[in-house]
């Protein structure tokens, strides 16, 4: 059966792979469309195999929000160039709708099986990092911030004891701002009872040892000595909890502060309940 140029561009516009390949692929399989498509797609899965072992550290942070769900999809591949490339960033969009739609909150065979098609067709790496999944409860209100271009995204999610003040939209500005903070500041957590015992007591080790080397330290009274590494250990909390970084949009202000004049001014005690931060290939 003869080859047609109709047969190779519908091939392509299938499949998205190369004249030649296509034309052959349909010579093998004796012009039947179905054959030749599965033929190129099973060659491409082969050599997606191959392709398995490549870095892929760059792509593209994706969140969506439905009702009282958000979700945060990190996909990578091999090239800034493909990472750009329309049919990736629709792949993110795909997987976080597929997500929010069958309640995933995490990859799996069917979202990955997605990734795996797209590579297929553009023969890069790709890989579906991070998905995380989040509810937010009826006194809950969720803000998200992507930045360059979906290089971060992050997720914001705060409580009220009066959940009719999310309608204000002075406060759900600031806490989009919140979200812009964590995206700018990545906090280790919200609060210092967030910070694990054991990472605190490794912290301890480090600041102790650096004080040991330190000549102006030498000879001084293990209270006083005990003191200082307490106030390394207390301004090192406030750099990395959220709750005491200075607010992004008013240094003078911790964050801690500064929520608690938002919760002012719209009458409510307000919480972060939740802060996801995503950084592609991080």
């Amino acid at each position: 059966m003869a080859v047609t140029a109709a047969d190779v561009k519908a091939l392509r516009e299938k499949t998205g792979a190369g004249p030649m390949e296509c034309k052959n692929a349909l010579t093998e399989c004796g012009g039947d469309m179905a054959k030749a498509e599965k033929f190129l797609k099973e060659k491409g899965l082969a050599a997606a195999e191959k392709r398995a072992e490549r870095a892929t550290n760059q792509g593209k942070i994706t969140i969506k929000h439905k009702a009282n769900e958000v979700v945060l999809v990190e996909t990578t591949t091999e090239t800034d160039f493909v990472a750009r490339n329309p049919e990736f960033i629709k792949l993110g969009e795909l997987i976080a709708e597929r997500a929010l739609e069958k309640g995933y909150g995490e990859p799996n065979e069917e979202l990955n099986g997605l990734v795996k098609d797209l590579a297929t067709k553009i023969r890069e790496n790709m890989a579906l990092k991070r998905l995380k999944l989040i509810k937010v409860g009826e006194n809950e209100y969720a803000d998200s911030y992507l930045h360059g271009d979906g290089a971060i995204g992050v997720v914001v999610v705060v409580s009220s004891d009066k959940p009719d003040s999310f309608k204000n939209e002075e406060l759900k500005a600031f806490i989009h701002d919140l979200a812009l903070h964590v995206a700018a500041f990545n906090p280790a957590a919200i609060s210092k009872e967030d910070i694990g015992a054991e990472r605190i007591k490794e912290q301890e080790e480090i600041f102790h040892k650096q004080m040991e080397t330190d000549e102006k330290l030498k000879g001084k009274p293990a209270n006083v000595l005990e003191g200082i590494l307490k106030g390394k250990i207390n301004k090192w909390l406030a750099e990395i909890c959220l709750l005491d970084q200075n607010f992004v949009k008013d240094d003078k202000l911790s964050v801690a502060k500064a929520l608690g004049e938002a919760g002012k001014k719209v009458g409510a005690n307000l919480k972060i309940d939740t802060i996801i931060y995503f950084k592609v290939g991080a």
